[in-house]
């Protein structure tokens, strides 16, 4: 009998230490999940088509070929090289032989949380772990960048590409008129506004500073958050607004508006290349990313006409009392937000780049747009039987930073944080585009951005005001000069124009109902003398005297007289702002439009001939043959001495080196990677729009002085980019990186 108490309490002892054993054994089995997870998370791996070859993340075969993490990693853990069923032993004092090699161990982070010793250990891996994921990524860019290049070789080249085409090309043709729309209404603006030279200057270089901001912040923000959605936030800006820009009366309100138009419109071009471009096949790359530049041209056509079709008309306005007035070239401004208008209604029907979604590990939504560009284009050459082959696509390995911003932590600080994030990695991103391996490509390209921009911005602005120059000149030989002359009871009711009186003595004399242009009064009195009904323009009284007179109804203002006395005179009605009439000036505007209307225009030939040929000659030997040619040019500026020979040469100009661009936008798409190409795309055209801005006002100082200065120095820039040129590599023929 008491053998067999004996034997039950051994048997019960026995039973509780094996249940002890077990409880010890899931506890550390649950640990181990909970660490297991937790790293994952922070890895956030959330790529589901995802090869690793880690023996920690074991993988399962699909049916399809595809690859997808393992969902029962914790059963598999008892099938590894270690056991923890040895009683006794510590999993914290195993050594993984990893280690050694400096790969992390998936499960080795347990005290991280906690903030244990493991994380002191985690800590010194941290960055050995960054090494070993970039290179990783890079490898799995280049497996992404050979298939990607085959499965758009299965797509084809048809109308997806086609309907892409003109959609992107309106967006780059909103930038083309952004460009000139400035420059248009800028002799309306001056009299609209009453704008100093100064004023008028800065009115003239906002767009270019707005549109450098732009490029560098949307071609950053691209690579974050794609192309599409970005190019789409930034034609909204633009169109808003130049929508507000027509219909705000002060000058500053006014600037202000062109500014945040550049900003919006200065994304659009480093947008479009790198978006159309991810569509295109090797083969057809270099030729169809020059017809896109085509849409700049078109752009600048489709200014040039609706300001000769509409700024000249006065009667197209109106105004409410004196303080609002619409006049033509608010209209005009209206009327050139339209392009922006329209490629956001045409883009919200294109699909997102499916290349950045295989970058971003978005497997799913990459295939199913690679599917429609395919299925598309078969349909359109009759094929619609063919089936899309590709069942997987490979995608890269994410390495995002987590932000962590908990439950209870408020929205605007959610939101702060982040944006917070996405600055940092639009730094990394600008930072990586100076790494070792692109620093040399990236400082090659910009000094040719930087040369082509300031020599080809400030000619081009050069040509239109050495125009007027010359047409001043000739003008002002025509002025006529009246000395002492003594008139008195005479009414004037005609237009007065070209004209300076010097010494003049006017007596109860009408001015009446006209129109004072280029007239200029110097020591001159005006005693009982009334004018009323008066329209002036460039029209001044210097050192004069008015004695007992009286303004009516006039724009006479306060700084068209210059050291005056006024003795018993009164100003009644004076009208406010300065007063439009295109009747005296519609040569002049027409001259301005048709310039530009013909110097667009005369790229065309120039753009066909680089598109025909890119392909063909290759990118490195357009680029420096168009800027060769283009410096060469420039010597011929020499012998412009009259308004059609500047207008010839001008032509001359923008036909060669068109080619020039076209080459340059396309070699820059092709040097740099995916993640980093609307990136160092868009840091290259803000670099552009700070050259322009410096040639545009050095070559400005110089009208009127020499020829030789401003044709040095854009001979000297279009040499030195030709030869920096020639040390860029050549991409033709290569996979888009």
């Amino acid at each position: 009998m008491e053998d067999n108490y004996q034997n039950r309490t051994a048997f019960i002892k026995g039973a509780k230490d094996i249940a002890k054993e077990v409880k010890r054994q899931a506890s550390k089995k649950v640990g181990r999940s909970v660490d297991r997870m937790s790293d994952e998370y922070s890895k956030r791996s959330y790529s589901r088509f995802e090869e690793d070859d880690d023996d920690d993340y074991p993988m399962q075969g699909s049916q399809d070929g595809g690859y997808y993490r393992g969902d029962s990693q914790a059963a598999n853990d008892d099938d590894g090289g270690h056991s923890d069923s040895t009683e006794g032993h510590d999993e914290d004092d195993e050594i993984y032989e990893g280690e050694y090699q400096g790969i992390p161990r998936a499960d080795s982070d347990k005290g991280n949380l906690a903030g244990g010793p493991g994380s002191v250990r985690a800590g010194g891996q941290q960055f050995r772990d960054i090494g070993v994921s970039e290179a990783e990524r890079r490898k799995d860019q280049e497996e992404l960048a050979q298939q990607y290049e085959t499965i758009l070789q299965e797509c084809g080249h048809g109308k997806f590409q086609w309907t892409l085409y003109f959609v992107l090309g309106l967006a780059l043709m909103a930038d083309g008129v952004e460009i000139f729309v400035v420059g248009f209404v800028l002799p309306s603006a001056e009299k609209d506004m009453c704008l100093s030279e100064p004023n008028k200057s800065m009115l003239g270089l906002i767009v270019y500073f707005g549109m450098m901001v732009g490029a560098f912040l949307w071609g950053a923000l691209a690579d974050r958050i794609g192309r599409r959605q970005s190019l789409l936030i930034c034609l909204s800006i633009n169109s808003i607004f130049s929508f507000f820009s027509s219909f705000v009366q002060g000058y500053s309100t006014f600037l202000f508006c062109r500014l945040l138009s550049g900003v919006g419109i200065g994304g659009s071009i480093p947008i479009v290349f790198s978006y159309y471009s991810e569509f295109l096949a090797q083969e057809k790359r270099g030729e169809h990313l020059s017809w896109l530049c085509m849409f700049w041209m078109i752009g600048g056509i489709y200014a040039s006409a609706m300001a000769w079709a509409i700024i000249p008309h006065y009667g197209w306005s109106f105004q409410m009392g004196s303080a609002y007035q619409f006049h033509s070239w608010r209209v005009f401004v209206l009327v050139c937000a339209f392009p922006s208008v329209a490629a956001i209604a045409a883009l919200n029907a294109m699909p997102e780049s499916p290349r950045f979604y295989l970058e971003n590990g978005k497997h799913d939504e990459g295939w199913m747009i690679l599917k429609q560009v395919h299925d598309t284009n078969m349909r359109a050459k009759g094929y619609p039987e063919r089936v899309f082959s590709v069942t997987t696509i490979k995608t890269v390995k994410q390495v995002d930073e987590l932000v962590d911003t908990g439950t209870d932590t408020p929205v605007w600080q959610r939101y702060r944080l982040k944006i917070m994030s996405l600055s940092k990695q639009m730094r990394n991103n600008i930072l990586a585009c100076f790494s070792p391996e692109y620093k040399r490509t990236t400082f090659m390209l910009m000094a040719v951005w930087f040369t082509m921009s300031f020599s080809y911005y400030g000619l081009t602005v050069w040509f239109p005001d050495m125009i007027k120059y010359i047409q001043k000149q000739e003008y002002e030989s025509k002025t006529k000069t009246f000395t002492k002359e003594r008139v008195e009871h005479v009414t004037f009711n005609f237009t007065l124009e070209n004209q300076v009186h010097r010494q003049g003595h006017y007596f109860n004399d009408k001015f009446l109902n006209l129109k004072m242009k280029s007239m200029v009064f110097e020591d001159s009195v005006f005693e009982e003398c009334y004018f009323e009904d008066i329209t002036s323009t460039h029209t001044f009284f210097r050192n004069c005297t008015f004695i007992a007179s009286l303004f009516y109804n006039t724009d006479l203002f306060k700084y068209r007289f210059v050291n005056c006395k006024l003795v018993n005179s009164t100003f009644l009605h004076n009208k406010e702002g300065c007063m439009l009439d295109f009747s005296d000036d519609f040569n002049n505007a027409y001259m301005i439009y048709f310039v530009s209307f013909l110097g667009t225009l005369a790229v065309l030939p120039g753009n066909i001939v680089s598109a025909l040929l890119m392909d063909k000659i290759g990118r490195l030997r357009m680029l420096a043959g168009s800027s060769v040619i283009s410096c060469i040019s420039c010597f011929f500026l020499m012998f412009g001495n009259s308004e059609s020979g500047m207008i010839a040469l001008l032509c001359l100009f923008g036909g060669i080196s068109i080619a020039s661009w076209s080459a340059l936008d396309v070699i820059t798409v092709e040097l740099y990677p995916s993640d980093k190409r609307t990136t160092a795309f868009g840091f290259l055209n803000a670099l552009c729009k700070l050259a322009a801005v410096l040639g545009i006002s050095i070559f400005q100082s110089f009208v009127g002085i020499t020829k030789a200065v401003p044709i040095l120095f854009a001979a000297g820039a279009l040499a030195a980019g030709s030869f920096l040129a020639t040390k860029l590599p050549e991409t033709r023929g290569q996979v888009l990186q």
